[in-house]
C-alpha cells in the first residue's frame, strides 16, 4: 500500500463506524416507535383486570377461555367485529345473543321480538341480562374489554395473564 492510501484508513474505518453506529440507532428508535404504536392500538384497560371479571362473572356462561358453551356462544369472533364502545353498550344493556354483533337489538324492538318469540310459544333466544347495575362490572368495562380483544386477536392466550 502507498502511502497516501494508508493515511485515509483510518478515516475511512471511522466513517464507516459512525454509519454503522448510526443505522443501530435508527433501527433501536424504528423499534421503540413500533412498539408505542402497538400499545397504543390496544385497548385502554389491564388485560389482566379484566381477565379476573370474566372469570367472576361471564365464565360460567361463556366458558373459561370465552370460546363459548352449549349455554352462550364463543365471545372471540364477537369481540373482534366490534369496537370499544359497541362492546361496552352491548354488555351494560341486554341484548339477544342470537344475532351477530353488527344486527343486535336493543330496547323496545328487542322487548317486542321476546313477546313474539313467546307468543308464537318458539324457542326463546338467548337473551345476555344487562350488567349495568353490576359494579365491578360497570367499574371494569373496559377492562373486560381489553381481555376479550387479547384474546379475539390472539395477544392473550387461554391462560392467566401476566399482571
Amino acid at each position: 500500500m502507498n502511502t497516501k492510501t494508508n493515511k485515509y484508513l483510518p478515516r475511512a474505518a471511522a466513517l464507516t463506524a459512525a454509519l454503522l453506529l448510526a443505522g443501530c440507532a435508527v433501527e433501536w428508535q424504528n423499534k421503540q416507535a413500533a412498539q408505542q404504536v402497538a400499545q397504543q392500538s390496544q385497548p385502554a384497560g389491564s388485560v389482566y383486570l379484566g381477565w379476573r371479571v370474566f372469570q367472576d362473572k361471564c365464565a360460567g356462561c361463556h366458558g373459561p377461555a370465552a370460546n363459548g358453551t352449549a349455554q352462550a356462544p364463543d365471545l372471540l369472533p364477537r369481540v373482534r367485529a366490534m369496537g370499544e364502545r359497541q362492546f361496552v353498550s352491548l354488555v351494560l344493556q341486554r341484548y339477544d345473543l342470537t344475532q351477530p354483533a353488527t344486527q343486535v337489538r336493543s330496547g323496545a324492538a328487542a322487548g317486542d321480538a321476546q313477546v313474539e318469540v313467546a307468543m308464537q310459544r318458539q324457542e326463546a333466544p338467548l337473551v345476555m341480562p344487562a350488567w349495568q347495575g353490576e359494579p365491578r362490572v360497570n367499574a371494569h368495562i373496559v377492562d373486560l374489554y381489553a381481555y376479550l380483544s387479547a384474546r379475539a386477536d390472539g395477544r392473550q392466550g387461554t391462560e392467566r395473564p401476566a399482571r
